[in-house]
């Protein structure tokens, strides 16, 4: 990151403002990698589900693969927005296309919003596309045993609620790691706003079923998070909550990366960009356990 840069994402401040959101996607745009400059193929918009928004796009390198690692991302948006995006778009396009640069099958997902669709409907609707990957990702290149799954924001609070929940991880095989990027993972200890009370609702007796806390620890299955250095409060209370449970269960530290210079926005968008060190630790966790 430039200093420009650095100075540019500093003066946004860590407010959750429209400022913030457009002003970073401004700045991180003309940076975004593309699928054309990799060379890699695109299927956009497979239906995973009957809804309208169950779609996905699938990133698949130049050069065929076999039994590769699929990577996911779920998009956030505060659980009422957000999308995937369209081929046009630069996000999350720059998400497959990295993956698909580095030898891995690329896979980019909608799903349903709130005030429609309450928890635990993010996390059922990955379920849900987990499985169609399982299903079909080998006659793709991908191996339904090496499937991670990764979020930002509100698509982090479906990863954890989906590794928090077994029920919803179906017949096959677990899913090989997850990654969450600035989540929110406990309804209990937070600061509520619309946002929240659109997906999790305003009954503090449900708050309790709703923390995907104790079911991360619990899980086996290797987690790696972050939080950036100007991430809203209730974001960086949130990751230390979960270095709290983590630490105070596993006796050991969770892969919790600290990203300095960032904001709530900047881990996604930069996923791909050249000398970005999140990719570089994406990839080593990839590698490691897939």
């Amino acid at each position: 990151m430039t200093d420009d840069l650095r100075h540019e994402v500093r003066a946004f401040g860590n407010a959750l403002t429209p400022a913030m959101f457009g002003g970073t996607q401004a700045l991180y745009a003309p940076h975004a990698l593309k699928p054309d400059a990799v060379g890699c193929t695109v299927e956009r918009d497979i239906a995973y589900g009957p809804d309208a928004r169950h779609r996905l796009d699938i990133f698949r390198p130049a050069e065929p693969v076999a039994d590769a690692p699929v990577l996911v991302y779920v998009h956030g948006g505060g659980f009422i927005q957000g999308d995937k995006g369209g081929a046009d778009a630069p996000f999350y396009n720059n998400v497959g296309a990295w993956a698909a640069a580095n030898g891995m099958i690329g896979v980019t997902l909608t799903y349903r919003l709130a005030p429609a669709h309450q928890w635990p409907a993010g996390a059922e609707d990955l379920g849900a596309a987990v499985a169609w990957l399982r299903d079909n990702i080998g006659a793709h290149g991908g191996s339904a045993e090496r499937i991670f799954v990764s979020g930002q924001s509100a698509g982090a609070a479906h990863v954890a609620t989906y590794l928090a929940l077994p029920d919803l991880h179906g017949d096959g095989p677990a899913v090989a790691g997850a990654i969450m990027l600035s989540g929110f993972y406990d309804p209990t200890r937070a600061e509520h706003s619309p946002f929240e009370h659109a997906y999790y609702g305003t009954d503090p007796s449900r708050f309790a079923a709703q923390n995907a806390i104790p079911g991360l620890v619990a899980s086996a299955i290797p987690c790696l998070f972050t939080i950036a250095e100007y991430d809203a409060w209730h974001f960086q209370n949130q990751a230390a909550l979960v270095v709290r449970e983590w630490t105070a269960a596993k006796r050991e530290w969770p892969r919790m990366l600290y990203l300095p210079d960032g904001n709530h926005m900047t881990a996604a968008l930069g996923i791909g960009r050249a000398g970005d060190p999140l990719s570089a630790e994406i990839k080593a966790f990839i590698h490691k356990f897939g």
